[in-house]
């Protein structure tokens, strides 16, 4: 590992030439200094997370023109081994998170086949989160570190296309950058965080995955295979 591994990992995701490099954090230095300030932290002993090669992974998975659904998520989860980069996606040898098996139920998916939500990125669902990096045992550590610019402008650019997508919500810190979306011409569904913590409990039977569906294929679109295996 070089001295400079998050920042490698960004100069690496601009020689991909993807078409999100045309957002400002990218364009201009705010990706930049978030990648010198989370390499800080790995110089400084930190353990960050996940692996730097990861770090952009929701978006390469998944390009602006390819995006037809967007799912919002924290951080990455702070376990070693757990996150591969995709919001809500778990690629662990432990049992599945309590949030994702919450999410794979509403999805009418079969947890046997795993955590791993890398088929979803891959029909046009960018499962992205506000923190494209944690450290390890420490939930949220980098949500102040810049990465939320990054989230904004995504939306943001996602809502500015003519291309019709649908937005699901969840939780009180997705449900807000609603504001930043043209309902005019996207779908926006919200519902409870699928976090067990949610006392609520208004996750389950609000049916996001259908009403996704079904509001795509009335736009033109063809309907997402929410199921895993």
């Amino acid at each position: 590992m070089t001295d400079t591994p998050v920042a490698d990992a960004l100069a690496a995701f601009r020689a991909s030439g993807s078409p999100w490099l045309a957002l400002p954090f990218f364009a201009g230095g705010a990706a930049d200094a978030v990648a010198a300030r989370v390499d800080a932290r790995i110089a400084a002993g930190a353990r960050v997370l996940p692996a730097p090669d990861r770090i952009f992974r929701a978006l390469a998975e998944t390009p602006l023109p390819a995006v037809r659904a967007v799912i919002l998520g924290q951080d990455p989860y702070p376990t070693p081994g757990d996150a591969n980069g995709l919001a809500f996606s778990f690629v662990g040898a432990g049992r599945l998170p309590a949030s994702l098996k919450v999410i794979l139920a509403e999805a009418g998916s079969d947890r046997a086949a795993g955590g791993d939500l890398t088929p979803w990125a891959r029909q046009g669902v960018l499962l992205l989160n506000t923190a494209l990096t944690v450290e390890a045992g420490k939930a949220g550590a980098h949500l102040r570190f810049g990465w939320a610019a990054l989230t904004d402008e995504a939306v943001a650019a996602v809502s500015a296309r003519p291309e019709p997508a649908a937005f699901l919500l969840w939780g009180a810190q997705a449900r807000a950058r609603g504001a930043l979306i043209d309902a005019a011409r996207h779908g926006i569904f919200e519902s409870g965080h699928p976090s067990p913590l949610n006392r609520a409990r208004d996750f389950p039977g609000s049916d996001p995955f259908g009403r996704a569906n079904r509001w795509l294929e009335a736009h033109g679109s063809r309907p997402i295979d929410w199921r895993l295996g």
